[in-house]
């Protein structure tokens, strides 16, 4: 099945055209029915805010169903555009505050240059933003809860306190790869599955439940395939995402 995609205007968003500004677009069934992930495009003209997610556990004791842990597929970037994940060096809960308060926690994250083809996992309770320059593919538990630590002076609720609750004051447990020439498994942990495929090359995750993105003729296409589906037919590499059961 074909998802429908919706595009989403944010204040970081690029212009498109018609004095939009649209910084994602969502993959949604015809019928609007829920799905267990979520993946949508992002793209940005402008840093995003100092955010992060609950996990789980921290999501279901405040009566929320799950919590967001995510990953992101860079296809196209910028020179120079960089995203940031996690903390360069510890921080404690007072100074994590502080840092936040005061705008200094910009540059306590651990940015890194973002290339085409790389591959991020973001789990939940990483503290992490996303700069300018950036074309992704995001892949998330169907969860909307950000909790803003900083957001650049933008005139946006901000979070800290449950932001501080919920964040890891510590370097970033998630993991950077770079997808390709050859297919690979990206990322295999609950809550999900991600493989980049190369083109002409079997879906190591066909036996799932899965989302397929074509790589090639731009944004705007997303595959829902049940186990044992065929992919559709096309000759270019594509993104892979599966639910990974805990």
């Amino acid at each position: 099945m074909k998802l429908v995609p919706r595009e989403i205007e944010k204040p970081w968003g690029r212009d498109d055209g018609s004095g939009r500004r649209i910084g994602e677009i969502w993959f949604e069934t015809p019928d609007k029915r829920a799905l267990p992930l979520l993946v949508k495009y992002l793209f940005t003209s402008e840093k995003l805010s100092v955010q992060v997610h609950p996990d789980d556990a921290h999501a279901q004791a405040r009566g929320l169903p799950h919590g967001k842990s995510e990953c992101w597929f860079v296809v196209a970037a910028e020179p120079g555009a960089t995203l940031a994940l996690g903390l360069k060096e510890e921080l404690s809960e007072a100074g994590l505050r502080e840092a936040a308060k005061d705008g200094s926690i910009e540059r306590r994250l651990d940015w890194i240059e973002a290339r085409p083809g790389d591959f991020f996992s973001v789990p939940a309770g990483t503290i992490h933003a996303i700069g300018p320059g950036l074309s992704l593919i995001e892949i998330q538990q169907p969860s909307d809860v950000t909790y803003r630590l900083y957001d650049y002076g933008r005139d946006r609720q901000l979070h800290v306190d449950d932001a501080v609750a919920v964040a890891r004051r510590s370097p970033s447990p998630g993991s950077r790869l770079r997808a390709g020439p050859e297919s690979a498994i990206l990322l295999t942990a609950p809550p999900f599955s991600v493989a980049y495929v190369a083109a002409g090359e079997a879906d190591p995750l066909s036996g799932s439940e899965r989302w397929l993105l074509p790589l090639t003729g731009g944004p705007g296409d997303c595959h829902y395939l049940q186990p044992g589906e065929t992919d559709p037919p096309g000759p270019g590499p594509r993104v892979v995402a599966s639910v990974n059961k805990i």
